[in-house]
């Protein structure tokens, strides 16, 4: 309850509806459903495998629709608020190892932590994979004097938007255009085909993009 008025005061009404929404499913889920699951009692390092697959697939369904699922959640969330840098997987990540850490103490059982460890570490990549794989992509960079034809290939062929930087190189002196360009991760290659047929000398610098929102990619901005 003192993390669901913080919740209120810092998170917004809207978040917290939802969150407890997610309580009260998750509760009446484990009591009456789950309940009547018969108990896994194979391999560990499998539970914990899957485990933390099926537990970051549903924190991640939660999260994109703006909510939490109560408890250590709403503390990721807050710190997430301060610091948004660092990605929900991770701090979900840092924030269960100090719970897990405290919990092999009291419990006196440093294999169930251990176990709860990898569940965890699992949890938080598809977490992350879930809410930022969808937003990621490549920029691209090209430097030659073809860039007209190659901006125009871009728009015309792949309906990409291009922006033209103004750039000097600082050997000759030259002022010359740079097209920057940022595309979805499988559309690269193609870019690169387009860049290679309209100027084999082109040099092209090609990055990875955290996240790329706007028109034509995806409009969920995750706060």
């Amino acid at each position: 309850m003192p993390l669901i008025i913080l919740g209120f005061i810092f998170l917004g009404k809207g978040m917290m509806v939802k969150t407890i929404i997610a309580v009260a499913v998750i509760t009446v889920a484990t009591d009456y459903v789950f309940s009547a699951v018969p108990v896994y009692d194979g391999e560990k390092i499998l539970a914990a495998l899957f485990g933390g697959v099926l537990l970051g697939t549903g924190l991640g369904f939660i999260y994109l629709r703006e909510g939490t699922s109560g408890g250590a959640d709403i503390i990721n969330r807050l710190i997430y608020k301060k610091i948004p840098h660092i990605s929900l997987g991770k701090i979900a990540l840092a924030v269960d190892a100090v719970i897990i850490t405290s919990a092999m103490f009291v419990f006196r059982s440093v294999e169930a932590g251990l176990f709860a460890i990898v569940a965890i570490f699992v949890s938080g990549r598809v977490l992350d994979m879930l809410i930022y794989g969808g937003l990621q992509g490549k920029i691209l960079f090209v430097f030659s004097d073809n860039y007209e034809e190659i901006s125009r290939k871009i728009l015309d062929e792949h309906h990409r938007g291009v922006t033209l930087l103004s750039g000097t190189g600082a050997y000759s002196g030259q002022e010359r255009k740079v097209i920057c360009c940022a595309v979805q991760k499988n559309q690269y290659v193609k870019i690169k085909h387009i860049v290679a047929e309209a100027d084999p000398a082109a040099f092209i610098i090609i990055a990875n993009a955290g996240e790329v929102l706007g028109e034509g990619f995806s409009q969920n901005r995750i706060s």
